[in-house]
């Protein structure tokens, strides 16, 4: 199939959703598209088993030809995390700056030994036979959360700002460093040579640190140029330059790629924003980058209602799912009470923070594209299989509750 037309039936189905779930459902407009899209799916499925299996055919032919991988990493993720990045305040975000560096680096290291442990154990209690260095793989592409589910849903939620800024600061450097940690974890699993620790920390410093340099080179270079020229549309033509280029380049040159649009976006959207637009510049941008990020977060979440046609499932995988999820959680849960306890003598906190940032810890698609990265072979139907039934539970249940709880 041809990208327009993949593209255009995509876009369609995405703003009849839209519609569906404004006119009638009235959810939060994330949650509501990928329900509406779950739905549908499961629909098409069923039919399939009574006999109507054409247009489950021609869905399923629809979402193979998508590359969700490529589609989210490669191509929407950079235009999600600048859209994100560009509205969080510096100051507030300095303010918390040791409990988002802790979570986002130390907490998903941790997460990933916890959860990559304990489901070694219930994969084999379940009689699925798993390496244990796969389940490693699967605790680091579920420990990140997920910047763009909660971006799309911990606005809306009326959580204290103290604690919005922890959970979303978090969540815009710590897919970054999640990426990495699946990156080192996933070379060990494939590797045919032996690959030392020593290889695994230089990769490490490389992508991060690198990815975080480089993005505050570039977005400093294009700050510099913005000083320079009064007219919004030329500047918003950087803006794109900056996340287009800025993310490929990192890539090409294996740096962090989501680190350094997040730095970047960081510096256009406070210093830039304050001291290189005018007023007009200024509002323009922000509803320009706000249209993008609406328009690509309602894309991403009907490709995850929608990615169910194609995965595989089964008893034992849902099993799985059930026992996964609370481990997940309890995974999340630990590495968030640690340091809110530790830095609790210096630092005041929301009472409800650790049951909130447990709570709000969202998963979403980066999850689901590491997954589906993953080689072909028994272990990553698997993963992507769990995977997918976190990343539901995640959207659908704590998303739809997180404000009952603040």
């Amino acid at each position: 199939m041809e990208l327009i037309n993949l593209i255009a039936i995509i876009i369609t189905i995405s703003a009849l959703f839209s519609y569906i779930n404004y006119k009638f459902i009235k959810l939060p407009t994330t949650i509501g598209v990928m329900a509406i899209a779950l739905v549908a799916s499961l629909i098409l499925i069923l039919l399939s088993q009574f006999g109507y299996s054409g247009l489950e055919d021609k869905a399923e032919i629809l979402i193979s030809n998508i590359d969700f991988d490529e589609t989210l990493m490669q191509g929407m993720l950079s235009f999600l995390l600048f859209a994100g990045a560009l509205h969080v305040n510096i100051n507030d975000l300095r303010d918390q700056k040791w409990i988002i560096a802790i979570l986002a680096t130390f907490g998903v290291v941790l997460s990933t030994f916890i959860i990559g442990a304990a489901s070694f154990y219930i994969f084999n209690f379940i009689g699925i036979s798993l390496p244990f260095i796969y389940c490693l793989l699967f605790g680091a592409l579920i420990s990140p959360t997920d910047p763009i589910a909660v971006l799309g849903i911990l606005k809306k939620a009326g959580i204290p700002k103290s604690l919005e800024t922890k959970v979303v600061g978090e969540s815009l450097f710590n897919d970054g460093v999640g990426v990495v940690v699946f990156l080192i974890i996933l070379e060990i699993a494939t590797s045919t040579h032996e690959f030392h620790l020593t290889d695994g920390i230089k990769l490490f410093v490389v992508e991060a640190v690198g990815g975080g340099v480089f993005g505050f080179a570039t977005g400093y270079i294009v700050y510099k140029m913005l000083k320079t020229v009064n007219n919004y549309q030329v500047e918003i033509l950087l803006t794109l330059a900056l996340v287009m280029g800025g993310y490929g380049l990192a890539s090409y040159l294996h740096l962090s790629g989501p680190i350094a649009v997040v730095i970047a976006g960081l510096l256009i959207g406070n210093r830039g924003r304050h001291f290189a637009m005018s007023d007009e510049t200024r509002e323009n941008l922000d509803k320009f980058w706000e249209l993008i990020d609406e328009i690509l977060n309602v894309v991403l979440f009907v490709l995850i209602g929608l990615e169910i046609i194609i995965l595989t499932f089964n008893n034992n995988y849902l099993f799985a799912g059930l026992l996964i999820i609370p481990t997940v959680l309890f995974a999340r849960y630990i590495v968030v009470k640690i340091p809110v306890t530790l830095l609790n003598n210096f630092k005041d906190f929301s009472p409800n923070a650790v049951k909130i940032m447990t709570w709000g810890a969202l998963r979403g698609g980066i999850s689901v594209a590491l997954a589906l990265s993953i080689p072909l072979g028994a272990e990553r139907e698997v993963i992507v299989s769990i995977t997918y039934l976190v990343v539901l539970f995640s959207i659908l249940v704590q998303g739809l509750t997180i404000s009952k709880i603040t």
